[in-house]
């Protein structure tokens, strides 16, 4: 019998995660999420699954985050007709981080839309709307952790707290193999949160498995060992720096959960006197609701943080529509704006980047990780100037960094989450992380941890066996989406923006118009030629 899983996502790059399973009986996926990022792999989105939806039985997710979770509606409209199986927890944040993913489409393609018309181009559609999305949750069935449940005929599975979000969750998996008395054991491991982290526990897994697959979000990176006084510490420098600048503290955050932890440790700083007070804005109306549902799970939280009472703090300001949005931009001295979405790619961020990228005064706050191609990661590279909403915005404010909040654990947080789950027996992927990530944790586990033979790096769309003595690329020839160098190289579209940037660049240190003219055409004559 054969037992096969494709990777039909998030295969060196970080977004995107899907994997489909086939078995003899049918088959079921383990997350359908958005691709982020560049725009090459952003259109993936609005292009066809690489299966039917209709022939898939089962979906089953790991957390809400929409890199997992944010093609399910699309999913539903397209044909899947079958349960999706996820905590209660993720059921919750779904039943608004989806509907709102819906809406943001909605928007952004109506002003997309609206540039077209203008440029004679053809109007697009959203990828789903949010009556979409809102539909797809009738779709939802709770699972309790470290619980059995059947999936289809021949496969079980067991969910495990990850200790990444609220309601995040490994999964186990058992599927029968033709002529052997035993199931093939399969784990993934969907996204591990770091040790002491803020709001949630320790990760948790099995151990004795056939094959781990694995997260590689920071493969490559090791951390500083932190603390909750340590982490707090450095929050604290950072604000009072901002403070001193006298502008805006911007913070793109992801809307669930950093939103949050961020929340929860700038108002103890100020309820203490360590930083100065001053309001913090919440800009989201994703974030606002997802603090909703914290607080409705803070029970299931960690107890030493109380939660409930820093979440409704006075320091607080909730600004959910367009209007109260707007009236934050008339600010002038310093304040605290939090808002989606934590790469800069979308949402309200982006207009106060528009506000005060420019000033000297302002700061940037970074607090998560920053995909290829995303504006976040042009920022955290050092980007002098960046195109946003296709005007071009130089870059004065401070562009801080703080590491402490990632939801994911570093390298060597991730080779110890492997070693644990030993004996691995046939084989390791890696998957969910960049290339340079992906080889660093190649790198850190080989032959210490499970020898280097039985580590796998797939590539989108790739198909493994997996009944046998080891795994074995199928299909090799099979037609990919996208060429794998596609997927991990910055794609035309930001070789465009950067070659835009340098050419006003040069046009604006040239003497004087003669000057500038020469350049001209210079790249006149550059564009015939090619043509």
């Amino acid at each position: 019998m054969s037992i096969t899983v494709r990777f039909c996502g998030a295969a060196r790059t970080v977004t995107g995660a899907s994997y489909l399973f086939q078995t003899a009986a049918g088959a079921f996926l383990v997350d359908c999420g958005l691709f982020q990022g560049q725009k090459t792999l952003k259109e993936l989105n609005y292009g066809a699954f690489p299966f039917r939806p209709a022939d898939i039985r089962t979906v089953l997710l790991t957390h809400a985050h929409i890199d997992h979770s944010g093609l399910l509606p699309k999913l539903v409209r397209q044909g899947f007709a079958g349960p999706i199986l996820a905590t209660r927890g993720t059921i919750d944040l779904c039943s608004y981080m989806l509907p709102d993913a819906g809406s943001i489409q909605e928007s952004e393609v109506a002003q997309l839309n609206r540039r077209n018309k203008a440029r004679g181009r053809k109007e697009v559609e959203p990828i789903y709307t949010q009556a979409d999305a809102v539909a797809s949750l009738q779709s939802f069935r709770p699972v309790e952790y470290e619980h059995w449940t059947d999936v289809i005929p021949g496969v079980r599975a067991r969910y495990w707290n990850a200790g990444h979000l609220l309601g995040s969750a490994s999964i186990e998996l058992e599927i029968a193999e033709q002529g052997s008395p035993r199931p093939v054991r399969v784990l993934l491991s969907g996204d591990v949160g770091p040790e002491a982290k803020l709001l949630q526990p320790d990760p948790e897994a099995p151990v004795n498995l056939d094959y781990v697959i694995a997260e590689s979000t920071y493969g490559d990176r090791l951390r500083a060992a932190t603390t909750t006084m340590l982490r707090r510490q450095h929050l604290a420098a950072e604000v009072r720096e901002a403070a001193a600048a006298g502008g805006a503290l911007l913070i793109p955050a992801f809307a669930v959960e950093r939103t949050q932890e961020l929340i929860v440790d700038l108002v103890d700083l100020m309820e203490h006197g360590e930083i100065p007070t001053a309001p913090i804005f919440l800009d989201s109306p994703l974030a606002i609701r997802a603090t909703e549902v914290f607080r409705r799970h803070a029970a299931s939280l960690d107890p030493s943080v109380d939660a409930d009472r820093l979440l409704n703090s006075p320091h607080l300001k909730f600004t959910e529509t367009a209007d109260e949005s707007k009236a934050i931009m008339r600010l002038s001295g310093f304040h605290i704006i939090i808002a989606a979405s934590g790469m800069c790619d979308a949402g309200r961020i982006r207009h106060h980047l528009k506000r005060w990228l420019w000033n000297e005064r302002a700061t940037v706050l970074l607090a998560g990780f920053q995909a290829s191609g995303t504006l976040g990661r042009f920022l955290q590279n050092g980007a002098k100037a960046v195109r946003i909403q296709g005007e071009e915005i130089r870059v004065a404010a401070r562009i801080r960094m703080i590491d402490e909040y990632s939801g994911h654990a570093d390298g060597a947080g991730m080779a110890g989450w492997i070693a644990a789950r030993r004996p691995i027996s046939r084989g390791l992927f890696l998957v969910h992380g960049e290339e340079s990530a992906i080889a660093g944790l190649a790198e850190r586990v080989a032959e210490r941890i499970i020898p280097a033979a039985k580590v796998y790096q797939p590539i989108l769309d790739d198909i493994y066996e997996l009944a046998g003595p080891e795994p074995r690329v199928i299909d090799v020839d099979h037609r990919r989406r996208l060429a794998p160098e596609a997927v991990t190289r910055l794609d035309w579209h930001n070789e465009m923006s950067e070659l835009t940037l340098d050419i006003n660049d040069r046009l604006a240190a040239a003497a004087d118009d003669r000057a500038r003219g020469v350049i001209i055409r210079r790249l006149r004559r550059a564009l015939d030629e090619k043509a």
